[in-house]
């Protein structure tokens, strides 16, 4: 019996690398239904594909939705009969974001909004919103807007009974692999016979894989309570660390050109503030941040003080555990990405 038994679960953004690794966890359970909910119908198709050629037996479990989430009406019209949401729709890339800001607004904010809202009217029980460290302390126009996000989140599970629906956030680093992350861009350099280009080498960033972001979500479902922030205890690595293990697999001895730090990156991230730190529970390999159950009453906003906040530092890219390049290489060939990319090099060279 899987967790989700004769359930329905809809993953927005769902096209994306988070939404393929749900895919291949759950499809050969006993789940009742997958709606797949994005914008473009070019990614859709091709996953309806792929299903139809690896599970022809289960390929009516998973349905598509097209819609985006900034449209409330095509957010309403995939929730229906819904059990679970997985909210993974966002815009992310840094850079982008930075020139385009209202955009993430409009996707990371407003959007999740409009599922949260979709949801609570079509009485969904769980809903799961995924976050980035970039959101603590953000200096960029996509930390802000994620921020915003979880704001939104938090917020809107104190007006939810979460006997009715349950919303939590996770909050994670780099995804290695993903779509449009690093490591598939200094292949492609690599391929090309060109140097690998890294922003600053000292730069330091949470790594973690696909399917540990699936265990993370999967642990707010399961132990988060209305309200909560999920945070994994990942382990980071120096940019050029990550560079070396690449290219000690692909081209041992390949050029790495540094560039210069990108619009609105940091040198390293952050998980949990301070204030987090002082009230999250430790739950072994993760971190529970409660919400705060404050309201309006201003009163003891100005009366009661946090002492344990003086003792604590916040969770950071460079002072958690740090990788070396062995330890980075050990984790990359844990992924079925980079094995079946170096299947074809090795094939080619």
């Amino acid at each position: 019996m899987s967790l989700f038994q004769n359930q329905t679960l809809l993953i927005t953004g769902g096209t994306g690398s988070f939404g393929h690794a749900v895919l291949d966890r759950f499809l050969h359970t006993d789940i009742e239904e997958i709606r797949i909910f994005s914008r473009d119908e070019k990614k859709q198709e091709d996953m309806r594909r792929a299903v139809q050629v690896s599970a022809p037996d289960l390929a009516g479990k998973v349905k598509y939705f097209i819609g985006d989430v900034r449209d409330p009406a095509s957010v309403r019209s995939a929730m229906y009969g819904v059990d679970c949401v997985f909210h993974a729709a966002a815009l992310k890339q840094v850079p982008s974001c930075e020139f385009f800001p209202m955009e993430a607004v409009k996707t990371n904010v407003l959007g999740t909004e409009n599922v949260l809202t979709a949801a609570v009217e079509a009485g969904v029980r769980h809903v799961v919103c995924l976050s980035t460290d970039k959101a603590v302390y953000p200096v960029n126009a996509m930390g802000l807007s994620k921020a915003l996000m979880e704001k939104a989140a938090v917020a809107k599970s104190r007006t939810v009974s979460p006997e009715k629906t349950k919303i939590c956030c996770t909050r994670y680093g780099n995804v290695l692999c993903s779509r449009g992350s690093v490591v598939p861009l200094w292949i492609e350099q690599i391929r090309a016979g060109k140097p690998i280009t890294i922003t600053e080498p000292s730069m330091t960033r949470f790594i973690m894989t696909l399917e540990e972001a699936v265990e993370l979500v999967l642990t707010a479902f399961l132990h988060g309570k209305s309200g909560d922030i999920l945070v994994q205890k990942a382990p980071a690595c120096r940019i050029d660390t990550l560079a070396q293990a690449v290219t000690r697999l692909f081209s041992p001895g390949q050029e790495i050109r540094v560039i210069g730090m990108r619009h609105g990156e940091k040198l390293y991230e952050t998980l949990l503030t301070q204030e987090e730190r002082a009230r999250a529970e430790d739950l072994g390999a993760y971190y529970r941040v409660p919400s705060d159950a404050r309201d309006l009453n201003y009163d003891p906003y100005f009366v009661q003080g946090d002492t344990n906040r003086n003792t604590l530092d916040e969770f950071r890219s460079d002072n958690t555990q740090i990788l070396t390049v062995e330890q980075v290489e050990e984790k990359l060939l844990s992924l079925p990405y980079i094995r079946e990319e170096l299947r074809h090099w090795r094939g080619a060279i």
